[in-house]
């Protein structure tokens, strides 16, 4: 709390927040691989995290793009191949492919952490704030559990209620996919059924 309120409420006012336009700042997406769809002896990862408390932090379009831009670039500069990723105001989910150079994958993600949070709170004006309280990692061992996983992030803005078609959401990487695989390969990956998978997803 400002510890300087001025004496009387007639006197009081708000000091106007900078703004400041992300897009002219942001670098271009750094696109990954194609995906190749087959497990790997350096691990195929199945991440989720969320803010604390749930909160809606990543509530508009530049800080989005904010997010997604920065788990594009690290995760090339770490060494992990994104093969499917969904980032939206207060969650994101990806699955990422080892590498023999890979950085671990509690590293890359308390970097990614780091860096967004203090991104985010210098661009809303609030040094300090906690932004993400926890995330879990699974190590896909299971084909069958691999591709369904891949159709889950692909179609999470759908399963939220986002966008009816998941190419139409812009911070996920369905229309990504669509242009890097085959077409058979697309119709293959997203016939898998996700009703049934079990993943913390309840925000």
């Amino acid at each position: 709390m400002d510890q300087h309120l001025p004496a009387s409420p007639a006197s009081f006012s708000l000091k106007a927040v900078p703004t400041k336009d992300l897009a002219s700042v942001l670098p271009p997406k750094d696109w990954p691989h194609a995906p190749v769809h087959r497990l790997s002896q350096h691990g195929i990862y199945f991440v989720t995290a969320g803010t604390l408390h749930k909160g809606h932090l990543f509530d508009t379009p530049a800080k989005r793009d904010l997010l997604e831009r920065m788990l594009l670039s690290l995760a090339k500069a770490r060494g992990w191949q994104l093969e499917a990723w969904a980032v939206l105001s207060n969650h994101y989910h990806f699955v990422a492919r080892g590498q023999p150079n890979s950085t671990p994958m509690t590293e890359f993600l308390r970097e990614l952490h780091s860096r967004s949070a203090i991104d985010l709170n210098r661009l809303d004006g609030s040094p300090g704030r906690t932004v993400w309280h926890n995330f879990r990692d699974t190590r896909l061992t299971c084909q069958y559990s691999y591709l369904t996983r891949l159709n889950y992030v692909h179609q999470n803005a759908v399963r939220h209620g986002l966008v009816q078609v998941a190419n139409q959401y812009p911070w996920c990487s369905a229309a990504w996919f669509e242009r890097v695989a085959s077409p058979a390969q697309a119709k293959t990956i997203y016939n898998f059924k996700i009703d049934q998978v079990k993943v913390d997803d309840d925000f």
